[in-house]
């Protein structure tokens, strides 16, 4: 069976993960979600992670992140899905929970946060949002 929205499933895993209280959770890999990974790590909602090779595709391991039993991830929701892409102009990029959240978008600078849009004046397809 094919995957016809590899962040919605990368967004699932970390939720379900989370909700499991697992310490880690496996995702195949793509270079678009080492970029999603990377800013959640940057951002602190995870520990790390690390990419497995196979002979394939590879896999994803992210460590989730607790402190005293509770998780740092309290929501992760995806916004722009495969039948309803979501854009964003530089003037409008959205803001998460007032800058408690972080907003990850897609621009022509590559996969950035929603303070660096701003930042650099870009806007572009809001994949998701995390807080």
């Amino acid at each position: 069976m094919s995957m016809t929205d590899p962040i919605a499933d990368l967004f699932t895993r970390i939720r379900n993960g989370i909700q499991a209280e697992h310490p880690k959770v496996d995702i195949p890999n793509s270079r678009m979600k080492i970029r999603i990974v990377e800013i959640l790590r940057d951002e602190g909602f995870i520990k790390d992670f690390k990419v497995a090779e196979d002979n394939k595709q590879g896999w994803l391991r992210i460590y989730l992140k607790y402190k005293e039993g509770e998780p740092a991830i309290h929501g992760i929701k995806r916004i722009s899905k495969p039948g309803r892409r979501v854009y964003a102009n530089k003037d409008k990029v959205p803001r998460v929970l007032n800058g408690l959240g972080v907003a990850i978008v897609s621009t022509s600078s590559g996969v950035i946060t929603d303070g660096l849009c701003r930042e650099k004046g870009v806007g572009g397809e809001v994949l998701g949002y995390i807080w």
